[in-house]
Parts: C-alpha cells; structure tokens; sequence
C-alpha cells in the first residue's frame, strides 16, 4: 500500500476523504479504512485507486474472497494509469489472477507507449508468473529505451538467468555495476553466472562494496552471498563461510520468523486425516502431477526431465493450489498456509478447491494431459491436494538431510523460507518437514511416490521409469536429454539445471564439515 493516488478526482474533500483512510490504515485500523474507502467508492463508483485500497484492507483483515472481489473491480475498470496499474497489478498476482494481470499488461501497451518503470513491471509480474519467455520482451523494450539504466539492466540479467542466456546476462549485469557500482544486487547476480577462478573474480570488489559506508542489512546480505559464492569456488573455505554467516545473519535480521509458531503449524497439520475419497469432484481434465519436498532436493532436476515427456507441460512453482485453499477458506494468509487456514480446512468443500486449481491453470496447458506443478513447499498442502484432486499424483524428492540444509543455507532467497538463515532454525524446520512427510504417507498410502535424488543422478532412466509408471505415462527416451531444454527456469536452480545431471564423488558441505556440527547433530537427534 502506497500513498500514491494516480489520476484521482481534483476535489479537495475527495482528496481528505482518501487521506484521512489511509490515516486509519497507518493505524491498523483496518474496519476504520475499510468504512472509509466504502463511503469513497459510494460517491464516486467504479473508481479504480479506491478499489485497490479496499483489496488492501480486506486483505490485511483477512477476508480473501472480499479482497479479490475489489482487485478483480479494479481489473475491470480498464484503467490504464500506471501510477494504479503499480499496484494493481501485484494485487492480482497475490490471488493468483494471470489472465486478469496479462489483460491489465495488454491494455497498457503497446510496448512502446508504456514507461519505463511499468515496462520493468509487467516484466516482474510476468516472471512471477512463470512467463520469462513473454517477459524478457518488455526488457528488451526498456533496453532498447535506456540501454544504460542500472534497473532495466538487473532485471534483465535475472531474467535472460531464468532463459538460460548466460553470456547476455553477463554483459548486462557487468554493464550495470559499471553504471551503478554501489547496487549491491549486481555483485550477486553476477557471482553465479560461472564457477570463478583465481585469474578471474571479483573477491575485492565486493569487498571494498562491503566497507561502503551507509549499506543496509539488504545489501550486506546480497554482498556477503556474493562474497560466499566466489570464496567456495576458489576453495578458500575459512573465508567463505565467515562470509556466509555474515550474509545469514544481515537476512534473518530482516525477516520475521517465529519458530513456535511454525511448529505449531507442523503439529496441527500431523492432526488433519484426510477424508477417503470415492469420487473426483473435478471430474474428467488434466492429472496434476506435484513434485514437493524442501527446497533445493532437486525439484526442479525431476521436472526438467518430465519437461521432456510429449503429454506432459511444466509449468514450474505454482501457487495456485495455495490460492484456491485461500478462496475456499476464505482466509489471507502470509505463505503458502498457516494455523488458521490448517484449522478452517477441516469443514471446507475440497471440491471448491479443486475445481478452482484446475480452471485457475487451464490457460496454460495447451491441450496437454498432463501437468507439473513443483512449488517445492506444497508439501504442506498434501492432505489438502489429497481430497481436492483425487486424481493428482505426487512426487517427493528425497535428498540427505545435511546436502538439503546446507544448500538451503548458502542460498539467498527473497523473503520466503525465513528458516534458512539460522543452523538451528533450519535443523527444526528440516525435522518438522520429515515428521509431516511420514504423517502423509501413512495416511495416504499409495499417494506419494518417494524419488530420491541421488537415485535420480546415478541412475536416471530407472528412476524415470518409475516416475512415469507411477504417474500413468509411458517412458520416453527424451526425459534423459535435459540438455536439450529451452524452456525457461524460474527458480533458484537456473543455473546449474542448465548444465545437466552431476554427481559428486564428494558432497558440498564437506568442507565445511566442522562448522556444521551443531546443525548436523540437531538433525540426528
């Protein structure tokens, strides 16, 4: 929520009308907003700015349904000013609304009309929405605008990431810390694009970005990552992981975690049982296909193979199964779920659920009988996605608990997995994660198929083959040639999902070993 009104009416009281409801807002007064911005939208209906505001509200109160009924009005409004369209437009993808965002993107264009600011935008909004190959074009607008705008070329370096175009990405990310070398996102984006050597890296630069006066916990944490990265891939290991902990420490400061809360939420959903179900309440369609586990245990690897299957569209991480347990609870919440939805599914119609996940992603099947849906956190949702989906097949990743910590650890999210910063927190959430997987299994026996990720390396065609068996497909011989892959990878994994499958005669975290100990002996307790 901004205080930016676009193009509002000129008259004064209106202007004290929007003020004095975002004063109560300010205040957490959100009934109070709410009142206010309704008798706005009374005197003047249909106005766009207005209907936001009340999405935000209703949204912060809670109430989902309400909260995309105003996003969804000011879709409908067919505003175009981009001051408004800032705001609606991550309003819409917070309910999972693609079509209503690419209708809103269409409207503003063409690309050539639109600025700047909002080319970078619907490029952002697009990416989200697992659209890389549509949003590099409104980069490549504003490049072609501004080739020298340090924002244009950061964005674009993430993007043509995704797209697997390396050497663009390079060329644009070192032109932007050329233009902007105070941007600390530069360093870190440019840390994993290759493996760094002693004749070539960039170790003193981003120290002496380090010891610029004024950095905030952000940008010490995007140059401590960076920092990290280089050291390992130089093996300078002592280094490497002073750097590491200074990052983790500068994230988690920022990052609200608590972790009673979510243990509470693992032992609530260790209570739910799923409900036996006869009949599938989405009738005939597409089969979901749900790779789930922690992240970094190879989800993305396992799709990148299936990507390869004719019947099957990868659609990557999805938070439409997430979206549709919010509608059909009608509960906002922070992350994928939370206690009060957990407790709310208890007396909610799956069927609702099901059918709204289904036609929520059928824009973008093609006409293919299968679909991937690999948000790694749907793990939480199993006994939901269970009994909304009857038919859905399920996936879990199966990887050494220390491989996926330690990998969780070295790796710089955005605000999601706030667990990841601490070697104790991670340990915790690891455990918790692998209670609730037994939980699933023994009361969904025959629903999850266990895939593990070092089978998976070792031996791909026999794990495959069991995959597809599993999921009612046929085994074909193109799974295996991953190299081959030209769709885009919005995850964590771009990089080295590009250079095909690797085996490591020694695990990552070796070197670190000593380091570890605590986290490693939290897990085996």
């Amino acid at each position: 929520m901004t205080s930016s009104y676009g193009r509002l009416p000129a008259a004064v009281s209106l202007r004290e009308s929007w003020a004095s409801a975002e004063a109560l807002a300010a205040r957490g007064d959100w009934d109070g907003a709410i009142a206010a911005y309704e008798g706005i939208l009374a005197r003047v209906p249909g106005e766009p700015y207005t209907l936001v505001q009340l999405s935000y509200m209703y949204s912060l109160r809670g109430s989902y349904r309400r909260a995309e009924g105003f996003a969804l009005a000011a879709a409908r409004s067919g505003t175009t000013d981009e001051r408004i369209l800032a705001e609606l437009l991550p309003r819409l993808r917070t309910f999972n609304r693609s079509t209503e965002i690419l209708g809103c993107i269409q409207r503003a264009g063409p690309l050539t009309r639109m600025s700047i600011p909002l080319l970078i935008a619907a490029g952002a909004q697009l990416t989200y929405l697992n659209l890389p190959e549509l949003a590099i074009a409104f980069l490549d607008e504003a490049y072609r605008a501004d080739p020298n705008y340090p924002t244009t070329l950061l964005a674009r370096t993430q993007i043509l990431t995704y797209l697997g175009r390396f050497d663009e990405a390079g060329r644009d990310v070192e032109r932007a810390i050329h233009r902007a070398p105070e941007i600390a996102q530069g360093y870190w984006l440019r840390s994993g694009l290759r493996r760094q050597s002693v004749e070539r890296n960039h170790v003193d630069a981003i120290r002496r970005e380090l010891a610029r006066q004024g950095r905030s916990a952000d940008d010490i944490a995007l140059l401590s990552f960076a920092l990290h990265k280089e050291l390992d891939d130089l093996h300078r290991y002592d280094e490497a992981w002073a750097a590491l902990m200074q990052g983790c420490r500068a994230k988690r400061s920022r990052l609200s975690y608590d972790a009673r809360k979510q243990k509470q939420l693992f032992d609530v959903l260790s209570t739910i049982e799923p409900a036996s179900t006869t009949r599938d309440p989405t009738n005939a369609g597409p089969t979901p296909i749900f790779i789930v586990g922690m992240h970094r245990s190879g989800t993305t690897l396992l799709e990148q193979m299936l990507a390869g299957h004719p019947e099957v569209a990868a659609l990557g991480e999805l938070y439409e199964f997430t979206g549709a347990m919010r509608y059909a609870t009608d509960h906002h919440c922070k992350g994928v779920i939370d206690v009060t939805l957990a407790e709310r599914a208890r007396d909610t119609d799956f069927g609702v659920a099901g059918r709204r996940y289904l036609d929520s992603i059928g824009w973008r099947l093609g006409g293919s009988r299968y679909f991937t849906d690999k948000l790694p956190a749907n793990f939480l949702n199993l006994g939901f996605i269970a009994q909304a989906l009857p038919r859905a097949k399920i996936l879990h990743m199966v990887r050494d608990p220390v491989e996926i910590c330690f990998s969780n650890l070295r790796e710089l999210f955005s605000d999601a997995n706030p667990y990841s910063y601490d070697l104790s927190e991670l340990a915790d959430y690891y455990n918790g994660y692998a209670g609730l997987m037994k939980h699933w299994h023994a009361l969904l026996p025959g629903r999850i198929l266990d895939v593990n990720y070092a089978r998976l390396l070792t031996e791909p065609e026999a794990q495959l083959k069991r995959v597809t068996e599993f999921c009612g497909l046929s085994f074909d011989p193109a799974m295996l040639e991953i190299g081959s892959r030209r769709r885009g990878v919005v995850t964590a994994s771009a990089v080295q999902v590009r250079g095909g499958v690797v085996k490591r005669d020694v695990p990552k975290w070796a070197p670190y070993q000593r380091w570890l100990a605590p986290m490693v002996s939290r897990l085996s307790a």
